[in-house]
């Protein structure tokens, strides 16, 4: 019992500590560098990112327990692309607020975009609603790269 308590725990903080790195790069930046920019019409209000990149970090979360619970050995693939989905996820957030540079932001997205479909077929392998779950995710980050294409267009 104390095992899986563990396993839950571990598999529902690490996304979170993920989200609350980028966030650290972020928060300051919302009201300042970034209220500044030449916003897309169909950019959504601020207020909506903050609950939403939780809910998709709670279900990576989510997705990754049943890949530690399963007795499919050689999952360190299965790891390594969920650990590497989520150092770019923070990087973007380095990129585009940190260093207040949605070119570098974009270019860096398309990894994130990449390693996030290879995670979402390895994990599917492995188990189908691992997978599945994290499709939202693969969605926002289409969205959020369309985006920030357009953030950058709009403020060359």
């Amino acid at each position: 019992m104390r095992n899986k308590i563990i396993q839950v725990t571990f598999c529902l903080v690490i996304p979170q500590i993920a989200g609350l790195i980028g966030a650290l790069f972020t928060t300051s930046q919302i009201t300042s560098w970034y209220a500044t920019l030449i916003r897309p019409t169909f950019a959504p209000p601020n207020w909506i990112f903050a609950p939403v990149w939780t809910l998709l970090f709670l279900l990576m979360g989510i997705s990754l327990l049943p890949i530690i619970k399963s007795k499919i050995k050689n999952k360190d693939v299965a790891y390594i692309v969920f650990g590497t989905q989520l150092v770019l996820n923070v990087f973007w957030s380095i990129f585009f607020f940190g260093l207040q540079s949605p070119a570098m932001a974009l270019f860096e997205i398309i990894f994130l975009w990449v390693v996030i479909l290879m995670n979402i077929l390895i994990f599917f392998k492995i188990d189908k609603w691992s997978g599945i779950l994290l499709i939202p995710y693969f969605l926002w980050v289409s969205f959020a790269g369309v985006l920030n294409y357009f953030f950058w267009i709009l403020n060359k």
